[in-house]
This record gives C-alpha cells, sequence and structure tokens, in this order.
C-alpha cells in the first residue's frame, strides 16, 4: 500500500487456506500512529468488508482493536479477528491473545494443526430478541423473497454476539442460492434496526448450515464469510433449541460468490459465549 507511508498493511483471508477462498481482510499490526480518518481510508483502498487496526499491545498478547469496512468503523468483525490473529501467529508463534473491541474482551487462541494455523474466536456474551413482524416485510421485500420460501422451524430473529444480525431462514438451497436484491432499501432498514449484516441461513442437516451476509452497510453485497454473524447464529441456534447445549455447527459460506470458505461453530454447555473457529492465509 504505497500510498499509505508508515504502518504496514497486510492482506489475509480467513476460513479458508486457500487465497482465493474465505474472506479477505486487512491487517495492520501498529496503527497506533493512524486516526480515526486514516484507518478508514485504509479500510476503503483495500475494499474488503472489513480491515483490522491493532494498537496498544500489553507484551502478553493483549491488544487494542478496532475494525472498519469501506464505509464506517463497525464494533466487531469475527473474519478480521481471525485474521489479525493468524498474523500475529505468524510473526510471534501460536498461543493465546486478546482483543479488547468495542464490543468487549474477544480471547483468541492460536494453534498449529500439522501445518496450518487454526484461530478460535470466543465472543462476548450474545443474546436474541424478536424481530418484528414489519421489519421482517421489509427485509423480504427487499431481497424479493416470498414469505412462503422461509423455513417456518427457523424463525426469524435479530441474533448478536458482537454485532447484531436478522437472522432469515430460506427453505431450500435454491432460494438462498438466488440472491439480486435492493442495495439501497435493505442499506436503510439495517441502519433503522443498527444491523451489521442480515444472516441468511439453509439448514442442510442436523449441525450443517449455509449461510450468506448481505452487507450492504458496510459498502459492500456480500461478506464472504462472518465470522460475527457465525457468532451469533451459534447463539440462535442454541436458544431457539435447533441443536443441544453442546454442539459444533459447521457454516459453509462463499460458494454462491466463488470465495467457498468454512466456519466452525462451538457450543458449550455452561457458557453462553460462542466460539469461532477457521483457518486462514496470507494473501500475495
Amino acid at each position: 500500500m504505497s500510498s499509505h507511508a508508515g504502518p504496514e498493511v497486510l492482506r489475509y483471508t480467513a476460513f479458508s487456506a486457500d487465497p482465493e477462498g474465505g474472506n479477505p481482510a486487512g491487517v495492520v499490526l501498529d496503527a497506533s500512529g493512524l486516526d480515526d480518518a486514516a484507518m478508514l481510508a485504509v479500510a476503503a483502498e483495500l475494499g474488503y468488508s472489513e480491515s483490522a487496526f491493532l494498537t496498544a499491545p500489553d507484551g502478553r498478547g493483549g491488544h487494542t482493536v478496532r475494525y472498519f469496512s469501506p464505509k464506517a468503523e463497525v464494533p466487531f468483525c469475527g473474519h478480521a479477528t481471525v485474521a489479525a490473529a493468524l498474523a500475529l501467529a505468524e510473526r510471534d508463534g501460536p498461543g493465546d491473545l486478546v482483543f479488547s473491541t468495542a464490543a468487549g474482551a474477544v480471547p483468541v487462541t492460536v494453534v498449529r494443526e500439522g501445518g496450518e494455523l487454526r484461530a478460535t474466536l470466543t465472543s462476548v456474551d450474545p443474546h436474541l430478541t424478536d424481530a418484528a413482524p414489519g421489519d421482517v416485510t421489509e427485509a423480504l421485500a427487499a431481497l424479493d423473497w416470498p414469505a412462503a420460501d422461509l423455513d417456518p422451524a427457523l424463525p426469524p430473529r435479530i441474533a448478536y454476539a458482537g454485532a447484531r444480525h436478522l437472522v432469515l431462514a430460506a427453505a431450500t438451497r435454491e432460494r438462498l442460492a438466488d440472491l439480486s436484491y435492493d442495495f439501497a432499501r435493505l442499506e436503510a432498514l439495517m441502519h433503522r434496526l443498527d444491523l451489521t449484516t442480515v444472516q441468511l441461513v439453509w439448514r442442510e442437516s442436523a449441525t450443517v448450515f449455509h449461510v450468506r451476509d448481505p452487507f450492504p452497510v458496510g459498502g459492500v453485497v456480500e461478506d464472504p464469510a462472518t465470522g460475527a454473524a457465525a457468532a451469533a447464529f451459534g447463539a440462535y441456534a442454541r436458544e431457539l433449541g435447533l441443536v443441544p447445549g453442546e454442539a459444533v455447527l459447521t457454516l459453509h459460506q462463499g460458494a454462491d460468490m466463488g470465495r467457498p470458505g468454512t466456519l466452525t461453530v462451538g457450543l458449550r454447555p455452561g457458557d453462553a459465549r460462542i466460539r469461532v473457529t477457521g483457518t486462514g492465509t496470507r494473501i500475495g
């Protein structure tokens, strides 16, 4: 990034070991010299759905982390968290980290499995709220999805595990694959509801789901692999009794965009927090 003198801007993809898969993120391991405008400018120039900016390392694995989309700061981003943790692990070795984010403290553990680094983030305490019927109707209108195409076994909810996501479940894989939405209309609804993405889901089996995440508020049509939404969905699935209190869920995302990735969501009994695991790799 020659136009930005000073901090080095790394590029990683998260939730895939293939540079052509998963979700790309910018990572600045030392953003202490950047103000808000400079961070937003870096994120906008990269054009990825989010970039992570690390400051104030405490020497014990702790870092303050801020996340910017090309259009705005976001409170928490899962894939950029994984990307940043992998970048630190490649520099310093695997181990335990704690990221201080606007949403709260997010522990991250990086391990090496074979020749591959894998990062597991632990979300802040999640919660669910009902989605107002009128808001669901408006979301479906923006998506051009008939209400009859929804899966009644997975009702609409707003789920939070660091950021807010409206969960809508498609009844078929074909419905999920056919995504062509009204960008401005969905963006307006998402701003009104303070949503980071809309989490579109299709359930393949008891613990396997396919997901897509429109992200107009971030200035991109779709997010290829969304760790924050995966964490929120884990809370959604558990609270609605769709899965046991102890479970490992597999979320496939990005295939319809040509950037396939896999997110592993872990639920533990007696712990409200959600764990999201993925691999990643440096781009370029």
